[in-house]
């Protein structure tokens, strides 16, 4: 009945707005959706029944229409909504700050059996929410749950689309099958964020660019570069192009290396690479060094996305020096600094290790040949893109 009664529906819908030699009406499936009106010239059709509507050939939008499409683009983040764990709050303050929106209200409290209690205090109802919420140490754990609790009770809570900013990812590193019988962590972590409801996740240099194909296709996911924040750095150094080289640590972080020395050339710095493979005996645990290039004269800056105990920074380090290396710098867009990391530091022959404040650096341990700088401003400007529904990759387009 319901199809009989759209056919003849059509006809007479195509028969009242052939008049005047005007082309008809166009019969549109609204695939079931409930009760939709649309303006037909100056009168108003609607088909309830049988979910269909027609729409003219000619129709243009009302003034009250694009009255409301010049309001929302007036205040594009009247409908987002920021919140934080308490595994980087600064850091979500600052980006909070830079997008000139309030951080949302939020409780998370810890009970005495060490369970993880939260509450939203604000109506996220038909908002678009972004929680920012590193996995990282102390409490790698407690992050991970505290940000897997936030995305649940947000879609509990009915917001329109959720993404994760995880400026850390924790398990990453466990990407693959190394032995048998062991997890492939990265992707555990994954598939437990897309359980809980979660939209979209943006990250900061993942440990291997394919933990985004762990996120299935209705989950994008956004690799941001890191090494962006750390170039007006190093060219303020005023370091000359040709004694100046880029080294890659290992093998792996080729790619890496090179995608920092393309934006060093941007800014004026045309330097050389290297590359060291390293034999690793088991974790955080390094053997044997071999260099591929020459660093006899040269400034260093070695280039690896995440610095845990150092150990290997460190012997790098010494093996680049006894090489000839002039002056040796390192860029990590982590600064783990577990154990006693701050203390090889210290004691090595790193003149300056440079680091993103993707993880809050422990206030207990000084040193002064660690450099933070602030990520906030590249990821509040991908939450911008992400929300204004414009490109992200052209943040690593610009020259």
């Amino acid at each position: 009945q319901h199809w009989v009664g759209a056919a003849m529906f059509g006809r007479l819908v195509s028969r009242f707005s052939s008049v005047g030699g005007r082309r008809p009406a166009r019969l549109v499936h609204t695939a079931f959706r409930p009760r939709v009106l649309l303006g037909l010239g100056s009168g108003v059709v609607a088909c309830t029944a049988a979910h269909w509507t027609t729409t003219h050939a000619y129709a243009e939008p009302s003034t009250s229409a694009e009255q409301a499409l010049e309001e929302e683009n007036d205040d594009g983040y009247a409908d987002m909504k920021i919140f934080s764990g308490r595994a980087n709050l600064p850091l979500a303050q600052e980006i909070a700050d830079n997008l000139g929106v309030s951080l949302g209200n939020i409780s998370i409290k810890g009970f005495a059996d060490g369970e993880i209690g939260l509450q939203v205090h604000d109506n996220v109802r038909g908002k678009d929410v972004y929680l920012i919420q590193p996995t990282c140490p102390p409490g790698v754990n407690d992050n991970l749950i505290e940000l897997v609790l936030m995305i649940s009770t947000m879609r509990r809570a009915s917001a329109r689309r959720i993404t994760a900013v995880i400026p850390y990812y924790g398990y990453a590193r466990q990407d693959r099958k190394m032995q048998s019988r062991v997890p492939i962590s990265a992707a555990d972590v994954a598939n437990l964020l897309q359980a809980m409801g979660v939209d979209r996740v943006v990250a900061v240099d993942l440990h291997c660019g394919q933990i985004q194909g762990f996120f299935g296709p209705r989950t994008p996911c956004d690799n941001l570069e890191g090494h962006i924040v750390a170039l007006p750095y190093f060219k303020a150094l005023g370091l000359n192009a040709a004694t100046t080289k880029v080294v890659s640590p290992d093998a792996g972080g080729v790619y890496r290396a090179q995608r920092f020395r393309d934006g060093l050339k941007k800014n004026g710095i045309d330097a050389g690479m290297a590359m060291i493979i390293k034999q690793r005996l088991k974790a955080n645990h390094v053997g044997n060094m071999d260099l591929v290039g020459s660093v006899d004269g040269y400034d260093v800056i070695m280039v690896d996305d995440i610095i845990d105990t150092a150990g290997t920074l460190t012997k790098a380090a010494q093996e680049l020096k006894s090489r000839g290396a002039n002056r040796v710098f390192a860029f990590a867009t982590h600064g783990v600094f577990s154990g006693p990391a701050y203390k090889r530091i210290n004691d090595s022959a790193l003149e300056k290790v440079v680091v993103c404040n993707t993880i809050p650096l422990d206030a207990n341990q000084k040193s002064d040949k660690i450099e933070q700088l602030s990520i906030a401003g590249l990821l509040s400007e991908a939450i911008a893109r992400i929300h204004l529904k414009k490109s992200v990759s052209a943040l690593f387009l610009k020259p």
